[in-house]
């Protein structure tokens, strides 16, 4: 949605700056969730003492069967996630009942936690104020949200949809998605209650027994260790299978993105390699946090919120365009609780910030890097000419041969095309008999990569012109000779004049605006994308 409200680079390098945040998400939510298996594996009672110490070797051999799941399929991961996650639910449920159940039998435990409830805050304002103040602190909460959205390109449509309106997908995230937050609502709920009446307040303080693993505690205290290891088991193998929403998210984000771009080799398409790269990541990650559960929160909030708050913020803007005053005005809402949590959660812990800047510029830079070195490349996805233009020229061909002549296109009257041809024909001795076609790029947008080229064909007097809009003049050049080339199955050959200036300067007027020294860069171009000179259109320069 910002990609289009924002035109040209800044919609790019804003895009960019999403994906450094969903990145900054996703990767933690794969080291972290698979850091906080580790802690489940260490803090079981059946678990050997001589292997404590081990977090950041457990949580690398986690990562791997990852991968290595990944590698295998994507459905097979989808299918393993499917049964873990009802086993869990599952267990859960039979934890919270045990856990409600008991708190039913014995009220005063209630009693109790409303007693210290009031003691603490016993102004009811002052208790909403500071539920407002820690608030920003449930964002984990919200996780797996945005993973949900990321993933939607695999939701089941109808079959009526297209790719401009996937009614039937939107419907059955929707569905998704409300189901997701109802089941998490109630056993967040459900849960919270369970563990703050039933559990001691000490237990919860670091290095505590119920310190990050409450509902488990909860599991062997009432229902002993036997079933409370089959708990630790199923929590274990669904925080380690966490990260494959986190994973698949990536794999839909990042090919959609960067390699339309031209920020990112074209393998970059390919779902293996993708997984590979992913994972090393990981593991670098999980080096420099050591594992550490608490240490990469922060990241992982920051990431979260930022997501859902740009989500938020666009489709405000998407509403004021096209819906009511009452929308405008709920989204409005909406938009300023996930901004203000997101604040308040930059100011609590502002590492989370300083990890996903350098996710940020990260891909940033490797883009750029990228789009330099694949800047002459023929990025050029299609060639479509109109009924004028495809009958210049086959014209042109059927009089023996098909000679371009690169224009600006500035005056374009019958005077400027004579004295252009005047000046090509002294300059390039093109013989008297053959008719050259003008051909003229405007630059639409130069942040596009790969763009569908569209040619027009006019008579301007007594001159066959050929106009084109591209986010290149080199590459719509170089594309349309070579589709004039395999249309007509005569060789073009393409004049142009010599540019003045700076090359340094023209070389980043090519790269940022789709311009610069053009005949060089248009050889260049066929160079690549033609290594045989024979075949080549002739580039003439003079």
């Amino acid at each position: 949605m910002l990609e289009r409200l924002l035109d040209w680079w800044k919609g790019k390098l804003f895009v960019l700056a999403l994906l450094g945040f969903a990145a900054t998400d996703f990767i933690i939510t794969i080291t972290l969730s698979s850091a906080d298996a580790t802690a489940h594996v260490r803090e079981n009672p059946f678990w050997p003492r001589a292997l404590a110490g081990h977090q950041v070797l457990i949580t690398l051999f986690m990562i791997t069967v990852l991968c290595l799941v990944f590698l295998k399929g994507f459905k097979e991961a989808i299918g393993i996630a499917v049964i873990l996650v009802f086993t869990y639910l599952a267990l859960n449920v039979v934890v919270i009942a045990v856990g409600l159940a008991h708190v039913l039998d014995h009220p005063v435990l209630v009693s109790h936690w409303w007693t210290r409830l009031t003691t603490e805050h016993p102004n009811p304002i002052m208790m909403v104020a500071v539920a407002l103040l820690l608030f920003p602190r449930l964002a984990l909460g919200l996780s797996g949200f945005e993973t949900g959205v990321a993933v939607m390109p695999l939701v089941e449509g109808d079959p009526t949809d297209t790719e401009a309106n996937p009614a039937g997908r939107i419907r059955n995230t929707r569905k998704l998605l409300r189901t997701a937050a109802v089941i998490m609502s109630f056993f967040l709920i459900a849960s919270s209650f369970a563990t703050i009446v039933l559990i001691p307040k000490a237990e919860f303080e670091p290095n505590g027994a119920a310190n990050g693993r409450a509902l488990a505690f909860l599991a062997h205290e009432y229902l002993g260790n036997t079933f409370g290891t089959i708990y630790d088991i199923s929590t274990i193998l669904i925080l380690w299978f966490a990260g494959a929403s986190a994973m698949a998210g990536l794999l839909n984000l990042v090919p959609r993105y960067l390699p339309r771009y031209g920020m990112a080799p074209d393998w970059a398409r390919m779902i293996r390699p993708l997984v590979i790269v992913f994972t090393v990541i990981a593991f670098v990650v999980t080096l420099w946090f050591n594992a550490d559960v608490d240490a990469q929160g922060g990241a992982y909030a920051t990431g979260v919120l930022v997501l859902m708050s740009s989500a938020a913020i666009a489709v405000f803007l998407s509403m004021l365009r096209h819906q009511s005053r009452f929308r405008q005005v709920v989204f409005g809402a909406i938009m300023i609780v996930f901004v203000y949590t997101t604040i308040v959660n930059v100011f609590e812990r502002p590492d989370g910030v300083k990890i996903a800047s350098f996710f940020i510029g990260a891909i940033i830079v490797t883009s750029l890097i990228s789009r330099v070195f694949r800047a002459t490349e023929l990025r050029v996805s299609e060639v479509v000419l109109d009924n004028a233009a495809e009958r210049m020229l086959i014209d042109a061909a059927g009089h023996g041969s098909i000679r371009l002549i690169a224009n600006h296109p500035d005056a374009r009257t019958p005077r400027s095309y004579l004295l252009k041809l005047r000046e090509q024909r002294a300059d390039h001795h093109i013989p008297g008999g053959s008719v050259p076609l003008f051909f003229e790029v405007e630059i639409a947008d130069a942040s596009e990569f790969a763009p569908t080229l569209v040619v027009h064909g006019e008579q301007i007097g007594d001159y066959r012109v050929l106009q084109a809009r591209a986010s290149s003049v080199p590459n719509a050049i170089a594309a349309f000779s070579l589709y004039a080339r395999d249309r007509t199955g005569t060789i073009p050959h393409i004049y142009f004049g010599w540019t003045e200036g700076n090359p340094l300067k023209y070389l980043a007027r090519f790269i940022l605006f789709g311009e610069g020294d053009i005949a060089p860069l248009t050889h260049e171009i066929l160079r690549k994308a033609e290594p045989d000179p024979e075949s080549r259109p002739a580039v003439h320069v003079g």
